[in-house]
């Protein structure tokens, strides 16, 4: 016990003396956290956006004619044979018509002088989730049009590589956030644990001369660089919820933020992040040990 309080005085005393230097690598870790974490929550929060909207998704075959009983077995087992789907619909020139109708609700009177046949037919098609990929749900659509009788084809392309491509660049960005935390954690813990056994190699001889175990030299050090990653990534963390909140309070209401749930890290990410940033810096701190402290 006597171990540890001395330990934790000597922490406490390297703190102080250096508290510029700690204050600045603090500052650091918590941004670089903060960073890693924003764009990571982005990224989780898309991906359930990206499933619920998946849900959705459909591909419409639209024909140049509408095909009798025979031609719709034989169009059916062309899909399959491409790939097993959810859910294969053939819809008709007159449910097409109806559809179409009940969507304009009041004003489906502009439609009485209409030609019930004036809408093509169609096939609707439900991918499977395993499908549902932006590169597999390209191949089947090209797949689709090559079918007999095919006119276009629609799925929302332009809105499904956007937000693919979007995804893929948020991917880079957190990769890149993800190393920026590294280095910053890693090396500026090391360089300022570096100072401070610099500036107090005399006094940690001396102590060394008067028997002190190489343990209790080591631990404040090693300490400083535990207590960096556990501050510095509690605050980049308390950050980015008072972000969150501000954002989910002044952004509510109609809007493309209120087409999508978003959540903040669960307890386990959130530990999760704590640990990793602990483990940075503690390497840090142990590598500057090994290089500087020489005992």
């Amino acid at each position: 016990m006597n171990f540890w309080i001395a330990v934790l005085r000597q922490t406490g005393r390297n703190l102080r003396q250096t508290w510029s230097s700690q204050f600045m690598t603090f500052l650091t870790v918590s941004l670089s956290v903060l960073i890693f974490a924003f764009f990571s929550l982005i990224y989780t929060n898309m991906l359930g956006a990206g499933d619920r909207l998946s849900d959705d998704l459909s591909l419409i075959v639209y024909l140049e004619d509408e095909p009798g009983p025979a031609m719709q077995e034989q169009l059916r087992r062309k899909i399959n044979n491409f790939d097993e789907v959810e859910s294969i619909h053939f819809i008709s020139q007159q449910t097409a018509f109806q559809r179409f109708a009940d969507q304009l609700g009041e004003d489906s009177d502009i439609l009485h002088d209409m030609p019930h046949d004036f809408l093509p037919a169609s096939i609707e098609i439900v991918p499977l989730k395993s499908l549902r990929g932006y590169n597999q749900i390209k191949l089947l659509s090209e797949y689709l049009a090559s079918l007999p009788g095919t006119e276009k084809i629609q799925y929302g392309q332009e809105w499904v590589e956007r937000f693919y491509h979007f995804m893929r660049l948020l991917t880079i960005v957190i990769i890149l956030s993800g190393t920026l935390l590294i280095l910053t954690a890693t090396f500026m813990v090391a360089y300022t644990i570096r100072l401070t056994i610099l500036g107090r190699q005399a006094e940690l001889e001396l102590l060394r001369l008067v028997g002190a175990t190489n343990n209790y030299i080591r631990a404040p050090f090693l300490i400083e660089g535990i207590l960096q990653g556990l501050m510095g990534s509690i605050i980049g963390l308390i950050a980015l919820y008072g972000l969150f909140r501000w954002i989910s309070v002044h952004f509510t209401g109609p809007g493309i933020l209120n087409l999508f749930q978003f959540d903040f890290f669960s307890p386990s990410i959130i530990l999760l992040i704590i640990l990793a940033s602990i483990s940075l810096c503690s390497i840090g701190s142990y590598s500057s040990i090994r290089k500087f402290l020489q005992i």
